[in-house]
């Protein structure tokens, strides 16, 4: 897969020339219904023997919009991540287009124009919610009229699923709720983060469960504090581990969050390491303890929990 990265006004030359199938949307999380529009792209491209290319932006449209402040949007997947699973979709190319204050400020017809017709589009693939301006005037139900019979428009209606739409919206919601397998469900994956292992204060190790602390980037959506069971990829390999995300009340209030894994049967030292944290099951909340004795008390029921959930994942 080739990624290409577009800023407005871009140049003719970092186009590919070839014709494509090209599928619209901002895709964050990749769900299951984001998946059934790239599905219905691929299955185009395979019977037309075209390539399959993806646009998204490299930030969500409201901080452009609403005037939105960049830190304080989370998202599910990161440009990595959504990256990695447009690859696994099977895309040729993935346009990433800056959402800057200057490409907001394209018409309808200028955005047709530019960015599906000279992005070599015989195919535009959309969600049928999907707008390209106001969406009273750039919606999936007007863009035959500004593509002027130069690409077929192909809409994709909603992927439910319990009778409820699939959306980036209902997944964040299971986040909040610690509903990790609802998530995972939605998702058609385990929800994952990524980050750095950086220094803690070392009081996990004191008190017989060593943690590698993870920093994450602003924007990453964190499910809601808790204990979970979780898996931790270093390298190549993941581990089963057992993830805290919370403010270690029991020692102090009005701590900064923070997101810890202590990984099961494992003694490296992986400061600075590139890492992902998979987050399966929640455990139970977070809860400020009387002592150090009786958080120790509970992190050993919570090992053997997590134990326990990962031997009824392997039968």
């Amino acid at each position: 897969m080739e990624v290409i990265e577009l800023r407005h006004p871009y140049t003719d030359e970092i186009i590919p020339k070839e014709d494509v199938v090209l599928v619209l949307g901002f895709f964050d999380g990749v769900h299951k219904g984001h998946q059934k529009v790239i599905e219905t792209g691929r299955k185009i491209a395979n019977k037309q023997g075209l390539k399959l290319a993806v646009m998204t932006f490299n930030q969500h449209p409201s901080i452009v919009f609403k005037k939105t402040d960049p830190n304080e949007v989370k998202y599910l997947t990161n440009l990595e991540q959504k990256e990695q699973l447009m690859r696994q979709l099977g895309v040729d190319y993935l346009y990433i287009v800056e959402f800057t204050s200057l490409f907001a400020q394209l018409g309808p017809q200028d955005f047709v124009d530019q960015y599906i017709i000279d992005l070599h589009a015989k195919y535009a693939v959309a969600g049928f919610d999907y707008t390209y301006g106001l969406k009273d005037v750039a919606n999936m139900q007007r863009l035959p009229g500004y593509a002027k019979g130069r690409f077929e428009v192909v809409t994709v209606s909603k992927k439910t699923q319990d009778s409820d739409k699939i959306s980036s919206t209902r997944i964040r919601k299971c986040l909040d709720q610690g509903d990790m397998e609802k998530a995972a469900e939605l998702l058609g994956y385990t929800y994952e983060i990524d980050g750095t292992v950086v220094h803690g204060d070392a009081r996990g190790r004191i008190l017989g469960f060593p943690t590698a602390n993870i920093k994450t980037d602003n924007n990453t959506r964190l499910p809601k504090e808790g204990v979970y069971a979780s898996e931790i990829k270093i390298g190549e390999k993941w581990y089963p581990a057992m993830g805290s995300i919370g403010h270690n009340d029991t020692f102090e209030q009005g701590r900064q969050l923070t997101v810890e894994v202590y990984i099961l049967d494992f003694a490296q030292d992986v400061y600075g390491e590139q890492v992902s944290v998979r987050w399966s099951h929640l455990l139970r909340d977070q809860v400020a303890f009387n002592s150090a004795d009786e958080l120790v008390q509970q992190l050993k029921k919570d090992e053997e929990e997590t134990r326990r959930y990962f031997a009824a994942m392997k039968n």
